[in-house]
């Protein structure tokens, strides 16, 4: 036989990987190869590069079997990111399951804007609120491997907690992190202070949750996605909350919906605590991060 020729009958790395991605674009997915692969590599218990140099290797009916049923998940909108177990976020990587959201790219520039920020001068205790994953409190604890830095991780969520509790054994860092289960700042005694707080919470507004993707609307927590009216519900309490908590001048960092912004940085304003608030920008040009830096006085 021909090299590339196949007998029929016989699937190989190749042929499955040409009718997966066909049927993968008529469920709606935009990334259908790439997906495709990813899904085949994980099936076949290999690295991706493995289907390039093999693509003429057949697989057993074991193989086909359990490839069938990753690729009916994902054609019925289960994220890839769950059906692989697995993410990478920034410099970690992170088990993910229906538990907690799934770490997206605008969160990763909100945990390298504080790195920038902090540059030579990493916080001794910081907190990550709505940790879900433990995706910002991981990633910056292993920026900071060698500085004094520990990070509180919170949530409401006992599952999620214990995702973020794996994760963060996985990534040999669960001496520097404690967990708390509780309700944003809530958890802390009036006199807790932190040189660093940081949340990407809820934002999105209620009324938008119906026009989200299918297979964010479906299958991610709702309670990590749903900020309520205008997406403003925990974000105005952060900005409320979060004063009293800052040590003098500690930075706050929220991560916000693009048109958000203006009602964030008014309402934090409001508190009279902050010295400097501003607004960064993603790389796509919309507003996505608030920043504010605690009157050095603590007053």
């Amino acid at each position: 036989m021909a090299r590339g020729a196949e007998e029929p009958g016989i699937w190989t790395v190749r042929r499955v990987l040409e009718w997966t991605t066909r049927y993968l674009r008529r469920g709606g997915v935009e990334a259908a190869r790439f997906e495709a692969e990813w899904l085949l590599a994980h099936a076949l218990r290999t690295e991706r590069l493995q289907l390039y140099l093999n693509p003429d290797r057949p697989l057993s009916e074991a193989e086909r079997a359990r490839f069938r049923r990753l690729v009916q998940q994902r054609y019925r909108g289960v994220p890839l990111a769950y059906l692989l177990g697995t993410v990478e976020f920034f410099n970690v990587t992170l088990r993910v399951n229906e538990a907690v959201l799934i770490p997206r790219p605008e969160t990763e520039q909100l945990v390298e804007r504080i790195l920038r920020d902090h540059q030579g001068r990493p916080p001794g205790r910081f907190v990550d609120l709505g940790t879900g994953s433990g995706a910002i409190a991981l990633a910056l604890l292993k920026a900071w491997r060698d500085a004094r830095a520990a990070a509180v991780a919170v949530d409401i969520s006992p599952a999620a907690l214990r995702v973020a509790r794996e994760n963060a054994e996985k990534n040999g860092l669960l001496d520097r992190v404690t967990f708390v289960c509780g309700d944003w700042l809530s958890a802390f005694r009036p006199d807790a202070r932190f040189e660093l707080i940081v949340s990407n919470p809820p934002y999105v507004p209620t009324e938008a949750l119906p026009t989200l993707p299918r297979e964010v609307r479906v299958y991610e927590p709702r309670r990590a996605l749903d900020g309520g009216p205008r997406g403003l519900a925990a974000l105005a309490r952060l900005a409320r909350e979060a004063p009293p908590h800052l040590a003098p001048g500690g930075r706050l960092y929220l991560e916000i919906g693009a048109q958000q912004a203006q009602d964030v940085v008014a309402r934090l304003e409001r508190t009279g605590a902050f010295a400097r608030i501003d607004v960064l920008k993603d790389l796509a040009g919309h507003d996505r991060i608030v920043r504010a830096e605690r009157f050095r006085d603590g007053s």
